[in-house]
Parts: C-alpha cells; sequence; structure tokens
C-alpha cells in the first residue's frame, strides 16, 4: 500500500517499517513453485524498483544455489542500502552475489533481459501505465525468464471495526492510484488483473495468490502511517473529502494508538513462468 505522496512512499524510514508487513504478507506457496522452475546452476535475479532491498533480503535465502542479484532502481540512496544489505547465502549455503544498477525499469527490453532467470518485483505493478506493464510482460516472456511480482494493491481494504466514511475514503484513495501523473495514467487496483492478461496472451503461465497485510494492535506505528498515507491520498484526490476526513482520521488513529484496530489491506502476487519451448519439427 502506497503511501499519500511520491516522496513519502519511498522514503527509506516507510519502506523498513512496512517490511516486516510485506513478508508476512507474501504468498509462500509461490516460492515454492518457483523453486521446481529455477535453472540449475547460478540463477541471474534482477529485482525492479528494488528500494531498500526488502524483497531480496525476504527471498535469496528462500531459493537454493548461487545466485546474482542485479538490483534496480532509480534512488541511488536507496540502491546503495539495498546493494549491502541481502543475505551473504542462499538456502542451501551457496553464494549470493549482489550488483546494482541505476535504470529506468519501464525501459526494460527483452535483451536488457538476456540471461535472466527471475525478473522479481514488489510494490511496483500498480505504479505503472496499463503500456508499461504489457511491455515488460513481452519483455519477460520474449527473454524466456521467469517472473515473481509481488505485493500489487487490489484496492480492498478492511477495517474493523468498520466506519460509516471506510468506503469513501478507500474510493477516493483507489481513484488517486488511478490517477494521471506525469502524462501517464496508472493502474492502481487493476494492476494485477491487467499483468496477468497481458502475460496470458503471450502464452506463459500465470498463477496468482493473496497477499494481504494484516494489521492488529502490535502493529500500531505501521497502522499510524498507513492510515495517514491512505488517508492523505484520498483528500488529495478529492478535497471535498477533507472536512469529514480529518475527523475520520483523527478518530482512526486515536483507535490505533488504543489497540482498537484491525486493518486488512489486500494485494495481489502473481508468479510467471515462461511458455515451454518450442521443439522443432
Amino acid at each position: 500500500m502506497h503511501s499519500g505522496s511520491e516522496a513519502a512512499a519511498f522514503a527509506p524510514d516507510w519502506l523498513y517499517l512496512r517490511e516486516p508487513a510485506d513478508a508476512a504478507a507474501r504468498a509462500t506457496e509461490l516460492v515454492d513453485t518457483l523453486r521446481e522452475h529455477l535453472p540449475d546452476g547460478e540463477v541471474v535475479i534482477r529485482d525492479l524498483g528494488c528500494g531498500t532491498g526488502s524483497l531480496g533480503r525476504w527471498l535469496a535465502g528462500r531459493l537454493p544455489g548461487t545466485q546474482r542479484w542485479i538490483l534496480h532502481d532509480h534512488d541511488t540512496e536507496l540502491l546503495t542500502r539495498a546493494r549491502t544489505s541481502l543475505p551473504a547465502t542462499a538456502l542451501d549455503g551457496s553464494p549470493v552475489d549482489v550488483v546494482a544498477e541505476q535504470r529506468d525499469v519501464t525501459a526494460l527490453r527483452a535483451a536488457d533481459l538476456a540471461g535472466t532467470s527471475l525478473v522479481a518485483a514488489s510494490a511496483l505493478l500498480d505504479l505503472l501505465t496499463e503500456a508499461e506493464v504489457t511491455a515488460l510482460a513481452s519483455a519477460i516472456v520474449e527473454a524466456g525468464c521467469a517472473a515473481l511480482l509481488v505485493l500489487s494493491v487490489t484496492g480492498r481494504v478492511e477495517l474493523s471495526p468498520a466506519d460509516p466514511l471506510d468506503d469513501a475514503v478507500a474510493a477516493a484513495f483507489n481513484a488517486h492510484q488511478r490517477r494521471i501523473t506525469g502524462g501517464r495514467r496508472l493502474l492502481g487496483p487493476a494492476a494485477v488483473d491487467v499483468a496477468a492478461t497481458a502475460f496470458g496472451r503471450l502464452g506463459a503461465t500465470v498463477v496468482r495468490a493473496a497477499s494481504a497485510w494484516r494489521l492488529g494492535p502490535d502493529q500500531a506505528a505501521l497502522q499510524r502511517q498507513w492510515l495517514e498515507g491512505w488517508v492523505g491520498a484520498a483528500v488529495d484526490h478529492v478535497p471535498d473529502l477533507r472536512p469529514a476526513a480529518d475527523v475520520y482520521l483523527q478518530r482512526r488513529l486515536e483507535m490505533a494508538q488504543a489497540g482498537e484496530l484491525h486493518a486488512v489491506i489486500h494485494h495481489g502476487d502473481l508468479l510467471v513462468l515462461p511458455p515451454a519451448p518450442e521443439v522443432a519439427a
């Protein structure tokens, strides 16, 4: 779930705060399936939009074999943090090597992915446009690599106890996630469906899984940060909500502080396995 402002969404403190919730939410059954389809020998993994390296810290130790991670992000500070933070060894004790490359992940094409075993990304797809997701799918399938694309928002939030304003805030937030920014129409909650369709059309096998954040009273700090970003983005998009939303946010923050709030923020994960190579007649 992305924070209200672009800067806040990728601030290191926010990324570190959400890391345990991300780790608990990701669909481990997709990793179990992925292991069966990785090649023998060195596994080359590209992490797109790696941030602080959260996905690599979670995934490298769950995969066997010698690994070479190539981390991509536009933010050099995040790349520096990520490059030195991945585990040194894989699931079976094999070495993990890490390099960082600053680049625009929306410009990656099949030639850039040559020799890549797995393209991985966390909380990325919903920040892309339909054209960008379609181009990325084409590049991945043409290059013949697998993909693990996790923690994309799906637009569904459950708060307990419920509040009459929940639905209005959620609708405004979802509209904000689908906004036009810099001439780009973001996919937001439609991203998982759009990506699954794009990969399926190209003949890839697509396995979907739910990956919800489940935030209880023991995660009050994350609840607070998430609430402020969620409501803030909703109000940015629908300014008329502000008077009611300010009161709503204060009410929700007091509940979080008191240990009375439970939140389920739904996301979706995708595992993509390449089409089987065609056998020459």
